[in-house]
């Protein structure tokens, strides 16, 4: 069992300073009897601050709908980050959260955040055949032969030695289509209309694995159940 000065630090509440001074206070609480000493060892299940139990202990997984404009990195200088839209205090959890896996700056859609390195590996190791779906919108009328083409597992992508895994086009209107794939390749659905001359003007994903946005509103997140890792 941790020590409640290390876990509540590591959760994000404060240094270990400021979580001493939490303590003092009469603000946390370990099956309902107020603690007095940070250095006491709990079970993180049993402990309440304020009177609620603390957030995620064991890990954190969140999905983010994604706006446009938004990038996917922790460095200054490229723009608003995705990070700008979850709470302050994932941010100073250790290790702090992360994106499964990245959208470029021109995507909106799902992404999730977490800060759970096995389920990172999970999600984005070259073995992972995860399902991702794209609504795809291109620059001139689709045709019909891209259909048998993307599911060909031929398609090569320029500056690459391997082919595409086969992939699963459905088109639903003259410019607009959705794409699934089983692996994530850089800026993959990109590179695959443009190997076939075809120039993407919006790119949204709807789906990830067994997540799926439904009526999440844009730039807002939802916290998740963490998976067996």
């Amino acid at each position: 069992m941790p020590r409640l000065d290390q876990l509540l630090s590591s959760l994000g509440y404060g240094s270990r300073k400021q979580v001493a001074d939490i303590v003092k206070a009469g603000r946390v609480a370990l099956d309902g009897i107020v603690l007095k000493k940070s250095d006491q060892k709990v079970e993180a299940d049993q402990v309440t601050l304020d009177g609620q139990p603390l957030e995620a202990p064991h890990g954190l997984l969140a999905m983010l709908h994604k706006p446009l404009g938004y990038v996917c990195t922790h460095s200054d200088g490229e723009g608003p980050t995705i990070y700008e839209l979850l709470p302050p205090q994932w941010m100073n959890r250790k290790p702090s959260v992360t994106s499964i896996g990245r959208l470029d700056k021109d995507t909106s859609g799902l992404l999730l955040i977490t800060d759970l390195g096995p389920l990172v590996h999970r999600y984005t190791s070259p073995r992972a055949e995860v399902k991702k779906i794209y609504e795809v919108t291109v620059d001139h009328a689709l045709e019909d032969s891209l259909i048998e083409t993307f599911a060909s597992g031929e398609v090569m992508l320029r500056g690459e030695d391997r082919p595409c895994l086969p992939a699963k086009l459905d088109i639903t209107g003259s410019h607009t289509a959705s794409l699934t794939l089983m692996e994530g390749r850089y800026h993959q659905v990109r590179r695959m209309f443009a190997s076939q001359g075809w120039h993407v003007e919006k790119l949204h994903r709807r789906q990830f694995g067994d997540y799926q946005l439904g009526t999440l509103e844009v730039g807002r997140w939802q916290m998740l159940d963490t998976p067996e890792v």
